[in-house]
């Protein structure tokens, strides 16, 4: 029996065409670049830090609270391009593909953007932290190698969609945090308006193929819910970063990030992090519940 191949993914992409035309900002010029951060300011929403809620925030002192904002941001931000990295090269090697064909018009506005993206998170790392975090080991997807085409193209877009809302989630909240300074409350406004349309073509490829999939493979589903539950557990890992507390001046990291990520009320930030993607998984049919 032949394989079935991927057929050719047609959306109707008019308007988010239209809009990243009309929204389109040099990034080169875009943003005032202070020479310096007022040393008393978060760069990070505290409530989106990894020990927001536990006892163990209110344990440190606020210099260390201070600088693990800071840090966390530069991890934050570190994130970001890395994940960037890795979908743009996933982008690019299909943009001419034929199955592709009717939407490359859209995700070459989509990798222009996505590479500015990362030269301004690098610029606010660089400047003002002086470093990138290295990234972080990624999820092995061996388990989905003896998938089909289909099932594994849609764990690669879901991936990149994955990515895409999480981050969206905490560019959302901090592009309106009067508590940050300007450049940080900035550069998460303006990625966060380039995202809500990512977003949107993410959703919209990820149903295309995930139709091809319950047509061709409706066995694999469960399979294929399984590794992007584990998919969103890694990614909300990646965010206790235990260089970030170590850099903050707090002992015995690797203990903490243990502690952190199991405390309830860090469990409870994760569900709300998680809370639109995993609704948006499941009304597809690919969400947590399927996985049990």
């Amino acid at each position: 029996m032949a394989v079935p191949k991927i057929e050719p993914i047609v959306l109707e992409l008019d308007r988010l065409e239209s809009m990243a035309e009309s929204g389109y900002y040099n990034p080169y010029t875009i943003f005032d670049w202070p020479d310096t951060i007022e040393p008393d300011m978060p760069w990070m929403s505290e409530n989106l830090t990894t020990l927001a809620g536990t006892p163990m925030w209110d344990e440190l002192t606020r210099e260390q609270q201070i600088a693990l904002t800071r840090y966390e941001a530069i991890n934050f931000f570190s994130l970001n391009i890395h994940g960037i990295r890795e979908l743009l090269s996933e982008v690019v090697m299909r943009i001419h593909d034929r199955t592709y064909a009717d939407v490359s018009e859209f995700l070459h506005h989509f990798i222009g953007e996505e590479n500015e993206h990362m030269w301004f998170f690098a610029q606010f790392c660089l400047r003002y932290g002086g470093r990138l975090y290295p990234a972080q080991p990624t999820l092995q997807a061996d388990s989905v190698e003896h998938l089909s085409p289909v099932a594994r193209e849609l764990i690669v877009f879901a991936r990149i969609l994955i990515f895409e809302e999480i981050v969206d989630y905490y560019n959302a909240y901090m592009a309106t945090d009067e508590s940050l300074p300007h450049i940080a409350r900035e550069i998460n406004r303006v990625h966060h308006q380039d995202e809500s349309r990512h977003v949107a073509f993410g959703r919209m490829i990820f149903t295309s193929l995930l139709d091809q999939l319950v047509k061709n493979d409706p066995d694999e589903v469960p399979l294929v819910a399984e590794y992007l539950e584990n998919y969103l557990q890694y990614s909300i890992a990646t965010l206790y970063n235990p260089a970030a507390y170590r850099d903050a001046g707090i002992p015995d990291a690797l203990a903490l990030r243990r502690r952190a990520m199991e405390h309830p009320a860090r469990l409870e930030a994760h569900d709300q992090v998680l809370k639109r993607t995993r609704k948006f998984l499941s009304r597809a049919g690919v969400g947590k519940e399927v996985v049990k």
